[in-house]
Formats: structure tokens, C-alpha cells, sequence
């Protein structure tokens, strides 16, 4: 089974791990997250990171970070360098629930899984018109296709 790492800016991470637990109660023990603080030293923030991916003792992790060229990504590029780990940056919580839901799969199978939760997950989703407006027929391209 395949560790998960978040590393995020502070208290995101952890709230993402919340959301986690909410949903997979039981399926939550191989999710660690590591909240980045604004004044914490890069090298300070690596060195405890390497902590927690020890600390998974799985042989193989999915690190997921918020945005790509924060410190966060910066630190989890360091981390993943030369190990059995791979990074992916732009999470959300779609991307993470995927990823927990499949991470009993291979590691480059879960990284496929994590980003196409991320993109399916990110939607327009159809209002209804305002109660003044008359809504047009027909006005969906036949070639969009809603989930």
C-alpha cells in the first residue's frame, strides 16, 4: 500500500487531512500531512519532512503539495529526489480522496488516478435561470458532456 505525504502551507495541509478522516474514517492511517510555517527554514522544514515519510514506513508515497514553486513544492522536490516517491503538485481535495480511494494501486497508476481526480473534479455546474429570465432551449453544445 502506498503512503500518502500532504505538504502544504499551514493549516492546509492539515485540513485536508481532516477531510480525510471525515470521509474515510478508517482508511486514514497512511495519510500524513505537514503544515509548512511562513517562518520555518527550508532546511528545517526538509529535515522534519523526511521525518514523516520515515515515519509512514510504506516502501513507496504519493507527496501531494498545493502550488508548484512555493516553498512546500520546493522542500517535497528535495524530499522525492532519488527515492521511490513522486511528487504532485496542485492538489485538491478531489485529487486527494482519489488518491486515498486508490492507493493500494501502483504508484505511477495512483499519480494517473490523483490527476484525473483533480481535473474531473474541477466543474462549471449549472444554475438554474433567475426567475425573470425565460432559459433557451437548447443552448448545450451536443458535444459537452456533463458528469
Amino acid at each position: 500500500m502506498n503512503g500518502i505525504l500532504i505538504i502544504a502551507h499551514a493549516p492546509l495541509a492539515s485540513a485536508f487531512l481532516c477531510c480525510v478522516q471525515h470521509v474515510f474514517p478508517d482508511n486514514a492511517l497512511s495519510v500524513v500531512a505537514f503544515d509548512v510555517q511562513p517562518d520555518q527554514p527550508p532546511e528545517e522544514t526538509l529535515a522534519e519532512a523526511r521525518v514523516l515519510l520515515k515515519q509512514l514506513g510504506t516502501p513507496c508515497t504519493l507527496v501531494l503539495t498545493d502550488i508548484f514553486g512555493a516553498t512546500p513544492c520546493n522542500v517535497a522536490q528535495k524530499l522525492v529526489d532519488g527515492t521511490t516517491t513522486k511528487l504532485v503538485t496542485g492538489m485538491n481535495l478531489p485529487m486527494l480522496l482519489r488518491a486515498v480511494c486508490y492507493r493500494n494501486e501502483t504508484l505511477d497508476t495512483l499519480v494517473v488516478r490523483a490527476l484525473a481526480g483533480a481535473s474531473q473534479g474541477v466543474m462549471q455546474v449549472a444554475v438554474t435561470a433567475p426567475q425573470n429570465q425565460t432559459s433557451i432551449k437548447n443552448d448545450q453544445d451536443p458535444n459537452d458532456h456533463q458528469q
